[in-house]
């Protein structure tokens, strides 16, 4: 199996926020899976117009619910990894093997409690204020995936850029 990044929505409810985290999942090559039930069609123009350009690069899986992802999950031996403001673990603070599936919840509510509580020492969470109750999922979902690409070199990315009239 091809090592590789799995990015894992639960039930986001948000077109333009997965349109944005699925044109990140296509640019950086990592996996994208969405876990039903989602609050838009996944046909929806607003999903589709803000990763339209990538759509066909996206590496895209979809999952009925969270038990069939956890059952999925728990199959691969893939490590699991839980985003989430209740966690004291800096997502900083943390290493994230190359085959890591990293999950978000949704927009609302963010990912189960249980789900959290029977994971905890997986959870991590990004800092921020006290007096706000979280980033956009999109910039969450940007901030750890490149923590986690950052910790492999950015394995197979293209690094370095050329203005043309500087070659």
């Amino acid at each position: 199996m091809e090592n590789k990044l799995g990015i894992v929505l639960v039930e986001p409810e948000i077109p333009q926020n997965t349109g944005n985290i699925s044109r990140t999942c296509a640019c950086t090559d990592v996996e994208l899976h969405l876990v039903k039930p989602l609050g838009f069609s996944i046909d929806d123009h607003h999903v589709k117009r803000a990763g339209l350009d990538y759509w066909s690069e996206l590496d895209l899986h979809i999952h009925e619910n969270l038990e069939e992802f956890l059952k999925y999950a728990k199959e691969s031996g893939r490590p699991m990894f839980f985003a989430s403001t209740k966690s004291a673990k800096v997502h900083s603070e943390v290493s994230y093997p190359d085959n890591a599936f990293i999950l978000f919840g949704k927009e609302t509510k963010g990912l189960p409690e249980w789900l959290l509580e029977e994971n905890y020492g997986q959870c991590v969470r990004i800092p921020m204020k006290s007096t706000v109750r979280s980033l956009n999922l999109s910039n969450s979902v940007a901030i750890i995936l490149y923590e986690a690409l950052r910790q492999h070199d950015y394995a197979q990315l293209k690094r370095e850029g050329q203005i043309p009239k500087h070659d």
